[in-house]
C-alpha cells in the first residue's frame, strides 16, 4: 500500500499581514482547510523542540529529509537491475533460429493457430528450420541478430538469399520478405507495418559491466519518465478493461495487486527454469523501486517532490534577498499548496483503487 512518513513542523504557522490578517488562502473552503490543518499541526509542534521542527529546517536539510526515501529506492533499482545484469547476465538473440512461423497474419490478433486462410510465412517457404545459423543475407555477412533484423525490414518485397549453417554445411534459401503489421517501439506498445521474414532466435545469457548498468539505468529512466507522462491517457483503457468495455493490453500500468500476481505466476511457473525466475522477480521488484523512486520525485504535494520543490523556491527567495540585500523572507508556507495536494491525493486513490480493480477482473497475464 505504500508508506508515508510525516515529521513535526511540515506546516509551518501563518505568516500575517501588517494589518494582523493572514497571507495567501484564508477565507472559503480551502482557507477553512488549511486553517484546520495548522491547527492539527499545532499541539505536536509545542511538544517539540523548537530546532527540530521541519519548516525550519535550512532548505538544504529539507531538501536532504525529503529526497532520503526516493533516493533509497533508486539505490535499490540499481541493486537489483545490477545484480541482475552482471551477475544472472541478460537473455541476448543469437544468430540461430529458434521458430519458424508458419503463417503470416497481424501481431493486434495475438498468438492463434494458422487458418487456410493466411499467407505461407515467407521462412516457412523458403525452408528455414530451427537451428539454422545465419551467416549472410543477400551476400553480407551477418554477425547479430539485430543486423539481421536491420537487413530484413530493409529489403521491402524484394528476394531475399540467406545463407544459413545447418548440420556443418552451408545452406543458401531464398524467398520475397512481405510486410505485416507487428509491435514496434520501446515497450511494444504500438503496431506497424513492417518487412516480415518470419523467424526467431535462440537466446543466450551474456553478463554485462558496471558501464551496462549505468547505460541501461539511464535507459530504464529515461522509459519510466515517459510511461509517468502518458500515464493520464493510458488510465482510459485500464478503465475501459475495468468495465469490460475492451481487452486489458498488456502494457497496461497495473497496481501492486497485479504486479504481486505477476510475481506469483512467474514464480510458480514450471515453464522457466529457476534462474530464469529469479533474474525476471529482480528485475520486476528493482523497476518498481525505480518507478516509485521516480514517482515521489514529481514536484507535486503531498509526494516528497512537492516538499523538495518546496525547499527550492525558499532557497531561491532567500537567496535572491541576500543578493539584492532585503530583509530574510523566511520560510516558504507550503500549508498554502494543500489544496492541490488534497486534489492530487484524490487522483492517486481514484487512480490506484481503479487499478486495483482492474487487476482483479481484468488481470494482465505475463507472456514470452
Amino acid at each position: 500500500m505504500g508508506g508515508f512518513i510525516r515529521m513535526v513542523g511540515m506546516l509551518p504557522p501563518a505568516k500575517h499581514n501588517p494589518d494582523g490578517s493572514v497571507r495567501g488562502i484564508s477565507g472559503g473552503f480551502f482557507g477553512k482547510l488549511i486553517a484546520d490543518a495548522r491547527t492539527a499541526e499545532v499541539k505536536q509542534m509545542e511538544e517539540t523542540e523548537e530546532d527540530r521542527l521541519f519548516y525550519r529546517k535550512p532548505p538544504w536539510q529539507k531538501v536532504v529529509i525529503m529526497a532520503g526515501g526516493p533516493t533509497v529506492n533508486i539505490v535499490l533499482a540499481v541493486i537489483l537491475l545490477g545484480i541482475v545484469f552482471m551477475g544472472f547476465g541478460t537473455s541476448e538473440p543469437t544468430t540461430t533460429v529458434d521458430q519458424v512461423s508458419d503463417c503470416v497474419y497481424p501481431a493486434t490478433q495475438g498468438v492463434r493457430a494458422c487458418t487456410p486462410t493466411d499467407p505461407i510465412a515467407p521462412a516457412h517457404k523458403a525452408g528455414f528450420q530451427p537451428g539454422d545459423k545465419v551467416v549472410s543475407f543477400n551476400g553480407t555477412p551477418v554477425t547479430d541478430w539485430d543486423q539481421f533484423t536491420a537487413m530484413v525490414r530493409a529489403n521491402g518485397t524484394a528476394l531475399a538469399t540467406v545463407v544459413v549453417i545447418r548440420d556443418g554445411s552451408d545452406l543458401t534459401l531464398t524467398t520475397h520478405t512481405t510486410i505485416s503489421k507487428r509491435l514496434v517501439g520501446a515497450n511494444y506498445d504500438q503496431t506497424a507495418a513492417v518487412v516480415f521474414l518470419g523467424v526467431t532466435p535462440t537466446a543466450a545469457y551474456v553478463r554485462h559491466d558496471a558501464v551496462y548498468v549505468v547505460s541501461t539505468m539511464g535507459d530504464y529512466t529515461k522509459n519510466t519518465g515517459s510511461a509517468l507522462l502518458h500515464l493520464p491517457q493510458r488510465m482510459y483503457g485500464v478503465f475501459e478493461a475495468a468495465f469490460g468495455i475492451a481487452d486489458r493490453q498488456q502494457n497496461s500500468p497495473m497496481s501492486v495487486v497485479g504486479a504481486s500476481r505477476v510475481a506469483g505466476d512467474i514464480a510458480s511457473t514450471d515453464e522457466l527454469t529457476i534462474r530464469d525466475r529469479t533474474a525476471y522477480l529482480l528485475s520486476l521488484l528493482g523497476i518498481v523501486n525505480l518507478f516509485v523512486g521516480l514517482f515521489n520525485f514529481i514536484p507535486l504535494l503531498p509526494l516528497d517532490g512537492g516538499h523538495i520543490a518546496g525547499a527550492l523556491y525558499e532557497a531561491l527567495r532567500r537567496g535572491i534577498a541576500r543578493v539584492r540585500r532585503r530583509p530574510d523572507p523566511g520560510y516558504a508556507d507550503v500549508a498554502q499548496m494543500l489544496p492541490i495536494a488534497y486534489a492530487a491525493a484524490t487522483v492517486l486513490i481514484v487512480m490506484g483503487a481503479m487499478l486495483v480493480w482492474a487487476d482483479i477482473v481484468s488481470p494482465i497475464k505475463p507472456t514470452g
